[in-house]
């Protein structure tokens, strides 16, 4: 297999140009998007270099405790998004966001890195740090879709679901139905993904290891474990914040009130 191709400035400047070339059409189009997209290019950018920088220094240092801080970081980041996606005025719904992040975050990673990948140092940043950002940033989304669907499937639906508490249902029988619904809601997506991926997309972890050189075969078969990895951090983070936010709807005598 060939080596990584390095890329320099230079080229990062010709990438630009492309991102420069979709802003004047946008704004050409009159689309309202120009602005937008130039903010998101220059984020991209100053984002991903910091990372980079900083991933760098976290690897000199390979300490865990550099490498937990980054992920707790990381964390606290997707918790923060997902909440204000959800209802950023509702206060004690994040450390129940925060939570679930966590536990999908530890459940999965733990037995990754346990019982698949095995590195020789189990904090080894050049596996927990990609890894945690990947089943992070998918059950971030996946959290928000759900989320947001539940809690606004409850605000539309009060008078069915005091119907069923009236008639003597608990208060997390009477949202079954909307607390489902906004579970397939998140997890289309995902399986949408799993159904075409490498027929219609090259997942970005496929592709950058065949990029840097890395043996086709062996490429696809992290992207499986990824792929599962993913899947499975997903349905246990949006289980458990759907149930958190169910829970957020009802007082301690099952009353239904607003978040």
């Amino acid at each position: 297999m060939n080596s990584l191709i390095s890329l320099d400035l230079f080229d990062v400047a010709l990438g630009l140009a492309l991102m420069a070339i979709a802003i004047a059409l946008a704004a050409w189009q009159r689309l309202g998007l120009a602005g937008q997209m130039a903010i998101a290019t220059l984020r991209t950018v100053v984002q991903l270099l910091v990372a980079g920088y900083l991933l760098a220094f976290i690897f000199d240092l390979n300490s865990p405790w550099a490498v937990l801080a980054a992920l707790i970081f990381m964390l606290s980041v997707a918790a923060i998004v997902t909440h204000n996606r959800i209802a950023p005025q509702h206060k004690p719904l994040f450390p129940i966001i925060w939570g679930s992040l966590l536990a999908g975050l530890f459940l999965t990673l733990s037995y990754i890195i346990i019982a698949i990948v095995q590195p020789q140092i189990w904090y080894s940043p050049q596996y927990l740090i990609p890894l945690g950002g990947m089943i992070l940033g998918n059950a971030m989304n996946t959290a928000a879709i759900s989320g947001e669907r539940l809690a606004s499937a409850i605000d539309r639906s009060a008078i069915e679901i005091e119907t069923h508490l009236s008639l003597g249902a608990t208060s997390q029988q009477a949202v079954a139905s909307y607390r489902k619904d906004a579970i397939r809601a998140g997890l289309i997506p995902l399986i949408n993904r799993m159904m075409v991926v490498g027929l219609v997309t090259l997942p970005g972890t496929l592709t950058g290891q065949v990029l840097s050189g890395v043996d086709p075969i062996d490429a696809a078969l992290y992207q499986i474990i990824i792929m599962f990895m993913v899947a499975f951090a997903e349905l246990v983070v949006v289980l458990l914040v759907t149930r958190g936010i169910s829970r957020q709807f009802f007082n301690p005598s099952e009353q239904l009130q607003g978040i």
